[in-house]
């Protein structure tokens, strides 16, 4: 390596910065101690001085004097900016918006400041005296054009024109780049951009680029004498481009292409990529580091990667041609990765240092905490709310074998080193994979002896939910199942394809906060480079039957009193879905779901044939609050719970039960408590192979997908699976082929909210045609009122969990 080569290293400050390693106990031994991963299953170890910042950010920019820094805070309880001390104070201004995310910037003069208003469609300017920033006005982006003021546009990146008297802004939703006169405050232009058009960057020479996330392209635009620009190319970059980088010259634009791992390198003059870096896992798939983020060495040597789903920097050293010398020699080559905190999203050099924002800082941890009787709910004990993020100051320069001392922290953190296991399972032929809708483990089997349980914390004891009781207490009780996911938007895909998109990570807590609309182009921008675990059940050629998951009612279906039929908004998946079996609707009892799986399964066990790949959406779990005419909670959850245990009843009765896995997770664990983290969910692997008592080993969502993909001999889609943790040893040598006797709750399944139910007037503003559009914070406090009662307080946090201990919270 080049002694001139600047490398990232921290040799001062090698401790975690994000908190150390957890401790839980071990799966053959409660009081043995293993450290506990990330919900995704990787491990923090970062580098740096950390720094504590707000709710998500996801831009930073350096201010002129070198000494401070802004942030761009885009999360479910805060949009904003933050400004920070980099010389130790730290964040010393906190200045909330409306609406913010991607756009930040400088003008040339040093003295404002542009920031992105999001929804809001606005452009906020401020001015800066070196120490704070003061908000001066706002531009809005709607109806300066003639005839032209649709809302929203949401204002994604910014860019200002080297003169600083034009603004350039990435309008997302409505596919566009809007030209701004500074002076008179006013859009004079906007020119087409590539799908989902993200960030964008201006040129020494005026030249405009912008990224198209729902595309493939890059954007290029000329500048014209009064301001205007012309569209010039578009350069085919990869799929889903995002983060933009354009070298001091303005000759060299790196693109990121997050979900494929990758980074083009485009010589601008000839309009075509000459280089492109891969940045996957060592021997990985090519998706899952999700590189979103960059920045280049003072000297341009060096191009820095924030891999976001790495929770590392990748340091790349540049060929001559790459880094814009005439020579060309030399190769492009990944010298170092350095550990971070959770989730990179933004980078900065600052002189000799690298500023490295992460939107998801520390982790979650445990939930709620500190609600007192008479108070209202802390937006931070929602779990998209108690996401804050940090910002690591890492120094530079460093020796060839201080680099590799942090690679290899960064492949043991991200578990890359694990030994495989060979295949160890019994013979199952069939795989029926259920996703229910939101519970926490506390909520739900927090009474069941033998699990690390805080009752106090329970909604649904056993009267209420016999069925996942006695399927917990038959088949395994798991009391350390995290799920990847906060929230659905994240967990449908996690929990179906072990990877989430860049864009979807960095979008859902401003949907889940009702500041962005929700974005449904049949899977455009959240669907994965790999596709879905049907998409590789279906290349092996194996039958697969879809019941729900992301269905729909069929076009025209219904007219005239016919019976409503269903498919899917994933084409791919519309031949394979049950055509009966009803989506996510709160007015539909699962009870009807499971009537149509239950005469499906008796046709195939009439055929002789049942589909070896099964993936159902059972969402009754959701619950419908106390919204008038809709099931009580109570009533909801065991509807559910009933459908559940039917299900398995009819499964262990027919000749595919000695043959058959079922596994039973929740997308996500976002409506309710628990004392360990806010991620812990239910987890059921139900077979007659499956051990019962307690399984105290980590396991998260992309590890039971793991499992699937190991029983079907399916190929990994993310590295998130390939280098996961399948459940391999918690199976019995000899099958129990008794069959499973359905429970029927106490409660009744009929019962219905009436008018004067507690909370009944603000439950009725809930939107319960699809799952999660609602405040899910307001949402639990209703559901803790009426089953609870309202004589018994919101509870707090009884005591601190081991997770809370390791953490030093």
């Amino acid at each position: 390596m080049p002694s001139a080569l600047p490398a990232v290293v921290a040799l001062a400050v090698l401790a975690a910065g994000c908190g150390a390693p957890s401790r839980v106990a071990s799966r053959t031994d409660r009081d043995g101690a293993e450290s506990l991963p990330l919900p995704t299953g990787k491990r923090l170890d970062p580098v740096g001085r950390t720094i504590d910042l707000g709710n998500m950010p996801l831009a930073v920019t350096l201010a002129p004097d070198g000494r401070h820094a802004i942030v761009a805070l885009s999360g479910w309880r805060q949009q904003g900016i933050q400004v920070v001390d980099l010389h130790g104070a730290g964040v010393t201004q906190t200045v909330p918006q409306a609406g913010a995310f991607l756009g930040l910037a400088f003008a040339p003069d040093g003295r404002n400041l542009y920031v992105s208003g999001a929804a809001t469609d606005q452009v906020y300017r401020y001015s800066w005296d070196g120490v704070r920033v003061t908000l001066s006005d706002s531009i809005s982006i709607q109806g300066s054009v003639a005839g032209d003021a649709r809302p929203s546009r949401f204002v994604a990146g910014i860019a200002v024109a080297p003169d600083g008297r034009t603004l350039y802004v990435a309008e997302n939703l409505v596919d566009s780049l809007a030209v701004v006169d500074v002076a008179s405050r006013r859009v004079v232009q906007r020119l087409p951009t590539d799908r989902y058009p993200y960030a964008v960057v201006a040129g020494p020479g005026g030249e405009v680029y912008v990224s198209g996330w729902g595309g493939t392209t890059v954007s290029v635009y000329r500048p014209q004498p009064d301001g205007h620009l012309t569209a010039d190319a578009r350069i085919d970059v990869g799929r889903h481009p995002s983060a933009l980088l354009l070298s001091p010259a303005g000759d060299r634009l790196f693109a990121a292409s997050s979900s494929t791992d990758r980074v083009a390198v485009v010589d601008v003059r000839a309009r075509k990529v000459i280089a492109t870096l891969a940045d996957s896992a060592p021997t990985g798939p090519g998706e899952g580091s999700t590189p979103d983020a960059l920045a280049l060495s003072p000297d341009g040597a060096a191009l820095y990667i924030a891999e976001a789903d790495n929770n590392a920097v990748a340091v790349y050293h540049l060929s001559d041609a790459s880094a814009g010398h005439p020579t060309g020699r030399g190769k492009d080559s990944l010298v170092a990765r350095v550990p971070t905190c959770w989730y990179p999203s933004a980078l900065a050099m600052a002189g000799d240092s690298l500023l490295v924002v992460s939107g998801k800082g520390r982790g979650a941890g445990p939930n709620p905490k500190g609600y007192q009787p008479g108070g209202s709910l802390e937006a931070s004990d929602y779990i998209l709310g108690k996401m804050n993020g940090t910002m690591s100051v890492v120094a530079a320069r460093g020796s060839a074998e201080q680099l590799a001392a942090l690679t290899r922290r960064v492949r043991s953190a991200n578990g890359w080193d694990a030994d495989s296991l060979p295949r160890a399972y019994p013979p199952f032929e069939h795989v029926i994979l259920i996703i229910k809708e939101n519970r926490t483990y506390d909520q739900v089997l927090s009474d069941l002896p033998g699990g690390d349980g805080d009752s106090t914390l329970q909604f649904f004891p056993r009267s209420n939910t016999p069925n996942h009781h006695a399927l917990a207490e038959r088949f395994g009780l798991f009391d350390r199942f995290f799920v990847n996911a906060e929230v659905s938007a994240q967990g449908h895909p996690w929990s179906t394809a072990a990877y989430v998109t860049e864009y979807i990570e960095k979008t859902a807590p401003l949907v889940y906060a009702d500041k962005r609309n929700e974005v449904d182009e049949a899977g455009e921008v959240d669907t994965p480079a790999a596709g879905w675990l049907w998409s590789s059940a279906l290349r092996k050629g194996l039958l697969v039957r879809n019941y729900g998951e992301y269905g729909t009612p069929a076009p025209g279906s219904g007219l005239g009193g016919a019976p409503i039929r269903y498919t899917s908004t994933m084409p791919e998946l519309g031949a394979i879905t049950s055509p009966d079996y009803p989506p996510f609707n709160m007015k539909i009892p699962d009870q009807q779901r499971v009537d149509v799986w239950i005469k499906e399964l008796e046709g195939f066990v009439a055929a002789g044939r049942m589909p070896a790949l099964e993936i159902m959406h059972l969402p009754g779990d959701h619950l419908a609050a106390t919204r008038p005419g809709f099931c009580t909670p109570r009533a909801c959850m065991a509807d559910n719970d009933l459908a559940l245990g039917r299900l398995i009843e009819a499964l262990s009765r027919s000749p595919f039960w000695k043959n058959t896995v079922v596994f039973v997770l929740e997308d996500d664990a976002q409506a309710g408590p628990d004392h360990v983290d806010a991620h812990r969910s239910v987890l059921l692997a139900i077979s007659p192979y499956s051990r019962a008592g307690g399984i105290h080993r980590f396991v998260n969502t992309t590890d039971v997908l793991a499992t699937i993909e190991d029983i079907l001999g399916l190929s990994a889609l993310s590295q998130f699976d390939r280098y996961g943790r399948p459940l391999r040893g918690i199976w019995r040598g000899t099958p129990d082929l008794g069959p499973y006797r359905a429970q029927v709750p106490g409660q009744s399944m009929t019962e219905l909210n009436t008018a004067d139910a507690i909370d009944a007037r603000a439950s009725r503003r809930f939107d319960l045609a699809e799952a999660d559009r609602i405040d899910d914070a307001a949402y639990n406090r209703i559901l803790w009122r009426a089953i609870k009662g309202p004589a018994m307080p919101y509870p707090g946090a009884r005591r601190m969990s081991v997770l809370d201990v390791a953490r030093g919270r």
